[in-house]
């Protein structure tokens, strides 16, 4: 599977933008899918995630709240809404996907190494 996010941009704090994520040519029901940013200068940092076959979503604390998970019906395309945006949210926003069978943790899939497919990252920046 490839893995194609866009959505970044700029926008003033206290804005909404909403970044996808495409699974080319695959659905991702049975995988688990998750946003990670990095912000210069910091290490990538898990964002969300929607585990596999309905097995519900989780968020960051820093972002619990103002940010969403959510996938279309097709299955194909992951998004994250993000809301009430801060300066402190700007980051390269990457998407991923753990198509490994085998189920993990939830706090493994809080972690880079839980995830085997990356998308390429869209820039968010957020003006104060």
């Amino acid at each position: 599977v490839q893995l194609q996010a866009s959505g970044g941009g700029l926008v003033q704090a206290g804005g909404s933008l909403r970044l996808s994520c495409a699974a080319s040519g695959r659905t991702f029901s049975t995988y688990d899918m998750g946003w990670f940013r990095q912000a210069p200068g910091k290490e990538r940092e898990f964002v969300a995630v929607i585990r596999r076959s309905g097995g519900g979503t989780y968020y960051a604390t820093s972002v619990k709240g103002r940010f969403t998970i959510f996938g279309d019906n097709a299955k194909t395309t992951v998004y994250l809404q993000m809301n009430s945006l801060k300066p402190e949210d700007t980051a390269v926003y990457y998407c991923a996907a753990r198509t490994s069978s085998r189920r993990t943790m939830l706090s493994e899939l809080q972690t880079n190494r839980a995830y085997d497919t990356w998308g390429q990252g869209t820039l968010v920046t957020v003006s104060s």
